[in-house]
């Protein structure tokens, strides 16, 4: 029987070499999209609807948490802890994607986040591992980095939503102040 392993999904793009990767591995994928940093909400639906597509392709299944979206709860969480605020935000989705886990009695936990090469990598992987402890449900590490390339190009070849930026508003107004220096 293969190990079940609840994914943690940001977006339809980061998925796509991650559960094949998983699948490959051997694991039974579930994905979970749970995302109350994404803003705007449009933003968060746009990238809710790529992965429903992602996963009809690759035919998984996805648990949604669109009930506890709550931009306005996060940004109060995260008001005065702009210089931590990614270590909080990986720290509130693993953790409630462990929770799910635990409570659904999969193997292990991980998350897409460690697909992407924008995000701190060593930090998401500490932040799992500390949470699983040594409880029945482990934090599953892999560097999916290794499939960036692959799953831009698949992405694109299936006319998926691919965002330009991490989902806050803060990476949001990075990534546009990047750009206005780079015009100038």
């Amino acid at each position: 029987m293969n190990k079940r392993i609840l994914l943690h999904i940001c977006c339809g793009p980061c998925a796509i070499t991650t559960v094949q990767t998983l699948k490959e591995q051997g694991f039974e994928v579930t994905g979970f999209y749970f995302n109350p940093n994404i803003h705007p909400l449009r933003e968060y639906v746009r990238r809710r609807e790529a992965l429903k597509e992602v996963a009809r392709e690759l035919d998984f299944r996805v648990i949604y948490k669109d009930d506890e979206y709550d931009s306005r709860k996060w940004f109060r969480n995260i008001a005065h802890r702009e210089d931590s605020r990614c270590f909080y935000c990986y720290g509130g989705r693993l953790e409630r994607t462990l929770s799910i886990a635990k409570r659904g009695k999969f193997d292990f936990f991980s998350t897409t986040l460690l697909y992407s090469k924008f995000q701190k990598h060593d930090e998401i992987a500490r932040l799992g591992y500390d949470m699983a402890g040594k409880g029945d449900t482990g934090f599953y590490y892999h560097d999916f980095r290794e499939g960036w390339k692959k799953g831009i190009e698949i992405s694109k070849e299936m006319g998926i939503y691919r965002q330009q930026y991490c989902g806050c508003l803060f990476s949001e107004n990075e990534r546009f102040q990047k750009e206005l220096r780079d015009r100038d």
